[in-house]
């Protein structure tokens, strides 16, 4: 097997019919990441860049926080000049659309072949199964983010421009736009988006950008086509029906939970402005990060439920982290169908296959594992913070979300790596493992049966 070096200082090997990349594609992907986060490290450093000077690790913070579309800040963004906040918009746009599907684009316009096993996690990414319409779809996936960001910055313009001015105000719009739609969560103001709580326009502008964002491109162009949801695949509708449920229930549940919380809710005047701060925050913690209260102050109860949607996550394909929805969707049919003792989990009168449940098993036991090393580095690197808002913190990393309770900028330089990482792993972990599973080799050899005790 060619070592990593050996297809680091050759990526590309020439046949035939053409080159082959000879990297893989969690290689390709990590590497892509950390060589774009260098290169936006490099710009941000600028004199230009930024109206104060930073530091290199605050540099490499932001522009890895901008990368993996997470949206945790060590430097407020309102610090940058237009020419830093143009950097770290195109940072958004690359790492929330997708490293891969720019790569696959890219190469294919250049005539490049893609080997099956690199077309495979393109395949795993989008949850597309069709090989002969990848290009179609990397078009589509494309389009759509630009129609959707144009769209976007329209309806915000019409709430800031009066406010800000045409100049500024377009900016403003386009910038939360773009970040809204790739859930990534950055704003140009230091409180994000708590000005505007009681605002119709910024709060249903915003809120459809990311979860419109977050159901994946897939299920975006289903819709688009077929136009009615019970002709929809399997895969649509079960994210079409999670993330709406997990919306209602989180909203109901943060309504009761801080309703009469002085720093949160309580501190709202009137009823309509609850009621869309209570959505906001039920659908923000998918992993788009922007908030119109003061996550700190949230009670116990409040951010623990948010920790629960942001490992969750929003839709496979799409700009989000996280577990996915379908992930948990499945986690929890595997439960009712033990309970009931059912041989196959079913949904909608369709059953899911073992490779189905194996995929949602490793996916989640990934993310578990991930968040619990990054807390447990942290409560050595940061002796005396708050456990609470530590965990937090790296629930918030791992689902690449963006909600603090305050602490990112108090970390250590230790602490700010382990983050750092943590983001990169659960932006690209999924992916990863997608590869992995998609690229595994059936042993001939099969072992008997054993048992093992459970419960």
């Amino acid at each position: 097997m060619t070592s990593l070096r050996q297809r680091l200082l050759r990526p590309l090997r020439r046949l035939p019919h053409g080159p082959v990349i000879r990297l893989s594609p969690p290689e390709i992907l990590l590497l892509g990441f950390v060589l774009l986060s260098c290169v936006g490290t490099l710009l941000l450093l600028l004199p230009i860049a930024a109206r104060e000077s930073l530091a290199w690790h605050q540099a490499f913070f932001t522009a890895t926080s901008a990368m993996t579309v997470t949206g945790l800040t060590v430097v407020d963004t309102a610090s940058f000049t237009l020419f830093g906040q143009l950097v770290i918009l195109s940072l958004i746009q690359l790492g929330g659309i997708g490293f891969m599907i720019f790569a696959a684009l890219t190469l294919i316009l250049l005539g490049m072949r893609l080997p099956l096993r690199q077309q495979s996690v393109i395949q795993e990414n989008l949850n597309y199964t069709s090989y002969r319409d990848l290009l179609h779809l990397v078009r589509l996936v494309v389009a759509f983010a630009l129609v959707a960001e144009v769209i976007g910055t329209g309806l915000l313009a019409l709430a800031w421009v009066p406010r800000y001015g045409l100049a500024e105000g377009l900016w403003v719009s386009f910038f939360h736009a773009v970040s809204a739609f790739n859930n990534a969560g950055f704003s140009t103001w230091s409180e994000s988006l708590v000005a505007d709580v009681a605002n119709p326009i910024v709060n249903i502008t915003i809120s459809l950008l990311f979860v419109i964002g977050g159901l994946g491109f897939i299920v975006v162009a289903e819709l688009i086509e077929r136009r009615r949801i019970r002709r929809v695949s399997l895969h649509a509708r079960v994210v079409l029906h999670a993330t709406f449920w997990l919306a209602l229930v989180g909203m109901l549940l943060f309504l009761l939970l801080e309703w009469h919380n002085p720093a949160t809710l309580g501190g709202l005047e009137s009823l309509p402005a609850r009621l869309q701060a209570a959505w906001f925050h039920s659908v923000t913690p998918r992993t788009a990060g922007f908030n119109t209260l003061d996550t700190g102050s949230l009670k116990e109860p409040t951010a623990l439920m948010t920790m629960l949607l942001m490992f969750i996550g929003a839709g496979s394909g799409s700009t989000a982290s996280g577990i996915k929805v379908t992930t948990f969707v499945v986690m929890l049919l595997v439960a009712r169908s033990f309970f009931r003792g059912g041989a196959q989990p079913t949904v909608f009168h369709q059953s899911l296959s073992d490779m189905t449940v194996f995929k949602a098993v490793a996916v989640a036991l990934s993310g578990m594992l991930l968040i619990f090393t990054c807390l447990f580095v942290l409560t050595i690197t940061e002796p005396g913070k708050d456990f609470l808002a530590l965990a937090f913190e790296s629930v918030s990393a791992f689902g690449t979300v963006g909600l603090s309770r305050g602490i990112t900028a108090e970390l250590s330089l230790a602490g700010q790596a382990t983050i750092m990482v943590t983001m990169l792993l659960g932006r690209a972990g999924p992916i990863s493992l997608g590869y992995f599973i998609a690229t595994r080799q059936t042993k001939g050899l099969k072992y008997a049966k054993g048992t093992v005790h459970i419960g």
